[in-house]
């Protein structure tokens, strides 16, 4: 039961207001047998600012099962919209679904705030799964935060298994999305994983406040701009880097208010040199120093964030397909191969990566109604 390969699809949005991942991975839970299609769908203006007003609501969130102001028109939403992502995806694909065994479903993080045992992702797991005609595992962060995790990160453990081949060790992967994160990799496979600071969110939320375009391209404007040191001084000495994980974030948790008066390019200069230091920074928790930083997410994109970083750091910062990985697509394929793993009973949290007080599984499993 435990060698028999799965055909899963991931479906990530995660705290980025941008769109939905979807992609397909064939797994038995432990190795990886087939990476296949990746495709996004993004989201609209009037999409994203539903989310952003979603976002703001949450803030007066008490407990998971709430739903105040936005909360349930985001919720249908988005789940409308993940299931209309899986219908293209098998059209443009030409994949069958009916192959498919499983639909791993992240949904759109509202609120994270693991101190205070709440973790909020909206989607309805059991809607997905009739309107896809497919079992969907959903809710993959509230076991762990219940059981006093951080419930992020829980892309290392698929980490692990799509590096497996490397012969770098120890070696760490980034993901900068709206939050970044890190994995680090060790020579016995052992895993330490947390939050380092802010991704893209800070910054994006930046230009589209002074540009109306929610990302610096290529990192443009940072590139153009001059770096306010003082500012991110004044940043990094926010109590979160001093803290040792495991620790995670909230999309919101920093706040952009010391840069207020800069211009936009400075501003984004900034922002850009927070982030990169800000990983850096995260090497005081790591046993040795990566041999190897492996970046994905869109903030790999971001060419002064990536130069930003190789300048902190010992050894070779890459892109992520330079290590044969789609950085687009690596968080989504993690979630069809947490799903794969939480259906089999096989950790997908452990203390080194949540803080969980033992490796845990996880994810709440909704199959398709009965046909009427």
């Amino acid at each position: 039961m435990m060698s028999k390969v799965m055909r899963a699809l991931g479906l990530m949005s995660g705290t980025s207001l941008d769109g939905i991942d979807v992609a397909y991975l064939e797994t038995d839970g432990e190795t990886v047998s087939k990476r296949g299609p990746a495709l996004t769908f993004p989201y609209d203006e009037r999409m994203r600012r539903l989310l952003a007003t979603a976002i703001a609501d949450a803030k007066t969130l008490k407990s998971r099962d709430d739903r105040p102001g936005s909360l349930p028109e985001a919720e249908r939403e988005v789940t409308d919209r993940h299931a209309a992502a899986v219908a293209q995806f098998l059209e443009k694909t030409g994949i069958d679904g009916a192959a498919i065994d499983l639909i791993g479903f992240h949904g759109q993080t509202v609120l994270h705030r693991p101190g205070a045992g709440l973790t909020v992702q909206l989607g309805l797991g059991q809607q997905l799964a009739d309107a896809t005609h497919c079992p969907v595992i959903y809710d993959f962060r509230a076991a762990d935060v219940a059981a006093g995790g951080q419930g992020a990160p829980l892309v290392p453990v698929y980490h692990r298994a799509l590096t497996a081949k490397l012969p770098a060790r120890p070696l760490a992967i980034v993901n900068i999305g709206g939050v970044a994160n890190v994995t680090w990799i060790g020579g016995d496979g052992s895993l330490i994983a947390f939050d380092t600071g802010p991704g893209n969110a800070l910054l994006d939320d930046w230009m589209m406040q002074h540009v109306g375009n929610a990302r610096d391209e290529n990192g443009e404007a940072a590139a153009h701009g001059r770096v306010d040191e003082d500012a991110v001084r004044y940043l990094l000495g926010d109590a979160y880097f001093s803290k040792p994980p495991p620790k995670s974030l909230d999309r919101n948790t920093f706040s952009a208010d010391a840069i207020a008066e800069l211009s936009t390019d400075d501003g984004a200069a900034t922002l850009a040199a927070f982030t990169a230091q800000a990983i850096a920074v995260s090497r005081e928790y790591m046993p040795q120093e990566p041999e190897l930083w492996i970046v994905a997410g869109g903030g790999r994109h971001n060419r002064t964030i990536m130069r930003m970083l190789a300048a902190q750091v010992r050894h070779d910062v890459v892109p992520a397909e330079a290590a044969n990985i789609d950085g687009d697509s690596v968080e989504a394929e993690a979630w069809a191969y947490l799903a794969v793993r939480s259906v089999k009973g096989l950790p997908i949290t452990f203390p080194g990566t949540t803080g969980a007080p033992e490796p845990m599984t996880g994810g709440v499993r909704a199959d398709p109604s009965p046909a009427r």
